[in-house]
């Protein structure tokens, strides 16, 4: 289930690049609005903060140092998708060889200013349904601002096969 949601979230990756790059920049630009929690300005820092949460759980389960992503540019689609392609390549490598009997025994992770208990199952399952509750924000946004946006529902997606077409 783990590769599909991986997969699901790489086609709609692919979807939101080719959609923001049809769009400009401007779209990373267009303001989260008046009522969020004050973390995210823009659709180009909710977008960054998809990629950098990723990243950085990859490196808490890989045990090495967190990255600091302040350097992402949050107005730039290019270099933005590029820091996500690189970020999804090490969340498929951690994927695939992580030791099997280390996926469900539970550890201890420093996460802001928490200490979250959790297998290392979980945490990869937290980074895709995290990615996933996110680009669903992005997508309000930019309809609120009047932009249409296509459906991006796994159903639609070619993730697991089935058909859709428009009658």
């Amino acid at each position: 289930m783990l590769n599909d949601l991986i997969d699901y979230t790489d086609w709609e990756r692919g979807r939101w690049f080719d959609w923001l790059r049809k769009h400009g920049d401007q779209g990373l630009q267009i303001s989260a609005g008046p009522h969020g929690d004050g973390r995210f300005q823009s659709v180009g820092e909710l977008v960054k903060h998809i990629f950098s949460a990723e990243r950085r759980y990859v490196e808490r389960l890989s045990d090495r140092p967190l990255t600091d992503t302040a350097s992402i540019p949050k107005d730039n689609i290019e270099a933005m998708f590029q820091f996500g392609r690189q970020s999804r390549k090490e969340l498929r490598e951690l994927v695939a060889t992580f030791p099997a009997q280390e996926w469900d025994a539970p550890k201890d992770f420093k996460i802001l200013s928490y200490v979250v208990r959790a297998t290392s199952r979980k945490i990869v399952t937290h980074v895709l349904m995290h990615e996933i509750r996110h680009w669903a924000q992005v997508a309000t946004l930019l309809r609120l601002n009047g932009l249409a946006v296509e459906s991006h529902d796994f159903l639609m997606s070619p993730v697991m096969g089935g058909e859709v077409r428009q009658e």
